[in-house]
């Protein structure tokens, strides 16, 4: 018998990508959102699409909430997306083979095509940038990590589904700048926590480190301009991260609640 779905995401201020995020997977039986406390009409466009929209305002990290949207969830498996992703129909119909033969103990990785200035990337690092977000929704969750968070599957077999998931990670730059420094914060504060210390000569071997990665360890020259540009980006996001942690180790920044 085939698997009910539940699609679930978590959203704040979404209003501008969520109506094509909808769309994309109108065929589930249920689409489960779990709004952060948006100012916008995101829950407005929700509902009308009718989808089943609730509301949790103490946001203790990208693990927690999850978890807490997930709860609400109904179907036998879950699919986790962001409201700035896309289902593209070959992954559609990849998604209901595997519902029609449900195995409770596999989980499923999907490859992510990222959207960066104006360019789908191929390489750096960003594609196939597979994901695990189709699982059996009693079986497995989300861990509490406040950023970077991922699928608890330990000891599941994993199972690549054809088709992609496009991610528009960068349709505005200085947007997307503010959410890279938020992680980077997050990151730093929850290292901080838990004992971390690093160098400043550390600092600038990660930075680099990253640049090179990107650039040419993971073919970042072959995507052209935005391969370059990446890797920059790359780079300033591991330094602002090992800085924060460095500033907070020292006291010379305000830890912060998240």
């Amino acid at each position: 018998m085939t698997a009910r779905l539940s699609v679930v995401m978590i959203a704040k201020n979404a209003a501008d990508v969520l109506p094509d995020c909808l769309a994309s997977v109108s065929w589930a039986d249920e689409i489960v959102l779990l709004d952060s406390g948006s100012d916008d009409n995101t829950v407005a466009l929700a509902e009308a699409a009718g989808v089943r929209v609730f509301t949790s305002a103490d946001w203790q990290g990208y693990g927690i909430q999850r978890q807490r949207a997930q709860q609400y969830a109904t179907g036998d498996y879950v699919l986790m997306i962001d409201t700035d992703e896309r289902v593209t129909p070959e992954l559609a119909h990849a998604i209901r083979q595997a519902l029609a033969n449900p195995q409770p103990d596999t989980v499923y990785s999907i490859a992510r095509r990222n959207l960066f200035l104006g360019r789908f990337m191929r390489h750096s690092g960003w594609y196939p940038d597979r994901v695990t977000r189709l699982y059996a929704r009693e079986r497995y969750r989300y861990n509490d990590n406040r950023v970077h968070e991922s699928l608890e599957a330990s000891g599941a077999r994993v199972v690549a589904l054809q088709g992609d998931l496009e991610h528009l990670t960068c349709r505005d730059f200085a947007g997307f700048q503010r959410k890279q420094l938020a992680y980077a914060a997050a990151w730093a504060q929850e290292r901080h926590e838990k004992g971390k210390k690093v160098s400043a000569a550390a600092i600038f071997g990660h930075t680099l480190g990253a640049f090179c990665k990107t650039l040419l360890l993971r073919g970042g020259v072959l995507d052209g301009k935005q391969g370059w540009l990446l890797a920059v980006v790359n780079a300033q996001y591991t330094f602002n991260k090992y800085t924060e942690l460095w500033a907070l180790n020292h006291g010379y920044t305000e830890k912060r609640p998240l």
